[in-house]
């Protein structure tokens, strides 16, 4: 055999194969082969005595593929190491030259941020070493979290029974508690507006209150207001100001904003975004078998496109839409991004999401659709609006009404399914011209707290703070959730975004860890050893001496917190457990509070803390015989064989209703459309052939009905932040009316 090549993923080695030809094998490392070993003091792996040096040892699911690597590397006149271009893949590179005795000086490293034949097979024309200071900051970041996790998260075990602790994962916890103390400390006060609501012509428009002889108005009492509608009179138009106003698209997608985005237009978590990522990444069979990445590297922190994908993408939009779309290329990367990435995009500006559509999975098509997009549109012309400003004045106090409409769609041509415009034009209006139908609207509103945390949210206040890396947000998330720290839900019934609540085992994690660890957990702390963990990237920062002043400044806190953090003892239930006859005690785990026995692990007895769990039900189960019982999940109740594991048949507690047919057809696949119903209680039109057709019918947004819609003018709108009484104090421009 004349040449290996290792990636990381087994699902893209058989494409990189096709691509090089037959003096080539490809084969997966299937990620990380070996970590740090858990022998030595404290079971860092660490020798914290000899400069911290790390010891490492093969994973232990890794030990067949180590050996057959081995194997074929003897076999193979040269090996290229092709794990993905980033740090952790840097360090797999580095980790498997050392592990197959590979010379460090030799060019085998070879990079790529695309699975497409021109993309590889380029990259191995430029092969270079591994870049040993990459390998330098992953092996700190590595070592600093293995410490921080190991000795921490045993601290709060003993101590308040804590599942874990970590370097980023408990300065995230202490952004959602913070928010929550924040919400519970706020006091709402109350404020009220003031629109002057004109007719002209039949067109209404609305005009708000912006200043009272000279200042800014504040409004705060309806006696305020009384004074303003009393002093107003003739109603005259100061000034007309009248400009074009134009909006660029925004960058392309780096992988905190893909998350971010996909979260809030298509409603996908950040693991679940990163995972259909991942595939699209690596490739998927489409029209000629062929698997192909569709999109470039999904870890990245660069808004760069490449010269050849700008090259292509112009000559598109110039052909599909006409010169006048044609944008230009813009970048914009914060102080930390690694150039040597590019943003997330198509490989191929010519695989529309409508081409590709028949090979994808719904929410494969979805999200592509979203990167395909988003790209296109940042290499577009910015959309162009004709605003219009007036200024009404009466008795020293200032109006302002404004109208706009969209002249040139621009980059909203690609982009209008997530971004989308609303005209709204004034009435010709003339300077100094007095108005006459004019009715004044105050309106009492009352301040709100800040908002809860959604994904979105809080991985746009990591990014902004510089805490962790956008490609360990989705784990970061997961993993709080996992820990039963915080939950993620729908603050209210009607609300569709869900945020993040901590629960009480958080708030106190959090708690404690202030305490005591506040000098190391806070947002500062974190975000600066971020840019320590960069310097060294770069060759700029001794990596020992970063782990060595770490370890001094942290040691002191943990023996100080194992003298004085009391001991949290858990709390008795006053039963016995049914199978060692221990006693039962309360936990709080994912899902909520339970109840299990107290010598856990020897002994795994669990019950809900409702009674209702673990009854048998009068069902039996159509797999094995055995009775039904009642179990609580992350979704409310549910019914389970009493036989599990060895029998894993669940059913539903809730009465399901029939699907209803609509008589209308799929225009998919031909089977019939049916109404259903979801599990938050909305009723939706989709095809019969679920789950093998997915497709969903997008109802047209009803029409208000001329009742409706007087109805809704006298209803006081609800506005983002601002709770809105319907309270309104009116008055005519020639007469006083109070309501």
């Amino acid at each position: 055999m004349k040449n290996l090549v290792i990636v990381e993923s087994p699902s893209k080695s058989k494409t990189i194969e096709k691509y090089l030809g037959g003096d080539y094998h490809v084969v997966s490392s299937k990620g990380h082969i070996r970590d740090l070993a858990t022998t030595g003091k404290g079971g860092l792996g660490i020798d914290v005595e000899h400069d911290f040096e790390p010891t490492y040892k093969i994973s232990s699911d890794k030990r067949a593929v180590v050996k057959e690597l081995k194997d074929l590397a003897k076999k193979s006149e040269h090996v290229f190491l092709a794990s993905d271009p980033d740090r952790e893949g840097e360090a797999i590179a580095w980790h498997l030259a050392n592990v197959l005795e590979l010379d460090m000086e030799e060019e085998n490293r070879i990079i790529f941020h695309e699975i497409t034949k021109n993309a590889v097979t380029e990259a191995f024309q430029h092969p270079r070493t591994i870049d040993q200071d990459l390998v330098k900051s992953q092996e700190t970041r590595r070592m600093l979290d293995r410490i921080i996790g190991f000795k921490l998260s045993k601290l709060l075990q003993s101590k308040i029974k804590s599942k874990s602790a970590g370097r980023v994962q408990s300065v995230a916890l202490r952004l959602i508690v913070e928010r929550e103390n924040e919400i519970r400390a706020f006091k709402s006060e109350e404020y009220w507006t003031l629109a002057a609501n004109i007719e002209k012509n039949g067109k209404q428009f609305s005009a708000s209150l912006n200043k009272v002889d000279g200042k800014k108005a504040e409004l705060k009492t309806q006696a305020d207001v009384d004074a303003i509608i009393e002093r107003c009179a003739a109603f005259v138009v100061s000034a007309i100001e009248k400009k074009v106003r134009k909006k660029e698209a925004r960058m392309p997608f780096i992988t905190s904003t893909l998350q971010q985005e996909a979260s809030t237009k298509l409603n996908f978590g950040a693991k679940k975004t990163m995972q259909i990522a991942q595939k699209l990444y690596e490739g998927l069979p489409l029209a000629d078998g062929v698997s192909e990445g569709l999109i470039s590297y999904m870890r990245t922190d660069s808004t760069r496109l490449s010269d050849v994908f700008v090259k292509d993408a112009e000559s598109y939009i110039e052909e599909v839409y006409g010169k006048e779309y044609k944008g230009r290329a813009r970048q914009k990367n914060n102080e930390n991004a690694q150039d040597a990435h590019e943003a997330i995009r198509p490989t191929s500006v010519f695989n529309t999401p409508e081409k590709v559509k028949p090979y994808l999975t719904n929410d494969q098509y979805k999200l592509y659709k979203l990167i395909y997009a988003r790209t296109l549109a940042s290499l577009m012309a910015p959309s162009k609006s004709d605003v219009v400003n007036a200024q009404i004045v009466s008795n020293g106090c200032e109006f302002s009404a404004n109208g706009s409409i969209l002249t040139f769609d621009g980059y909203l041509k690609v982009y209008h399914d997530y971004e989308t415009v609303k005209d709204e034009m004034l009435p010709p209006l003339q300077e100094q011209e007095q108005l006459k139908d004019v009715e004044l609207e105050g309106k009492q509103h009352f301040t709100e707290p800040p908002l809860r945390y959604s994904e979105a949210r809080l991985i746009k206040e990591m990014e902004e703070k510089g805490i962790g890396r956008p490609s360990t947000y989705a784990i970061i998330i997961d993993t709080l959730q996992a820990r039963g720290y915080v939950s993620l839900e729908r603050p209210s019934e009607g609300s569709k975004t869900k945020v993040f609540i901590p629960s009480e085992q958080g708030e106190l994690t959090d708690a404690k860890l202030q305490e005591f660890f506040k000098d190391i957990i806070n947002v500062s702390y974190t975000a600066g050893m971020e840019h320590h963990l960069d310097e060294i990237a770069a060759g700029k920062r001794n990596n020992i001496e970063e782990v060595r002043t770490f370890y001094n400044e942290f040691e002191p806190l943990l023996e100080n917190a194992y003298e004085h953090m009391e001991k949290k003892e858990l709390e008795r239930t006053g039963e016995t457990c049914p199978e060692c006859g221990s006693e039962l005690v309360y936990r709080i785990g994912r899902y909520g509070k339970f109840v299990s026995c107290i010598n856990f692990p020897t002994c795994r007895y669990t019950k809900s803390e409702n009674e209702e769990e673990n009854t048998e039900s009068e069902e039996v189960c159509p797999k094995c015989g055995s009775k039904m019982v009642m179990k609580k999940g992350r979704y409310g109740s549910f019914l389970a064989c009493s036989n599990y594991p060895d029998c894993k048949y669940i059913k539903s507690n809730k009465p399901k209703e029939e699907p209803v047919p609509t008589g209308e057809m799929c225009p998919e696949c031909g089977h019939e459309l049916v109404q259903r119903k979801s599990r938050f209680g909305t009723t939706f039109i989709g095809c019969s052939n679920y789950p093998k057709c997915r497709y969903i019918k997008k109802e047209p947004k009803k029409k208000k009905s001329d009742e409706e819609t007087t109805d809704k003018k006298k209803a006081v709108p609800k506005k983002t932040a601002k709770k809105v009484v319907k309270k309104t104090v009116k008055k005519k421009a020639t007469e006083v009316e109070a309501e």
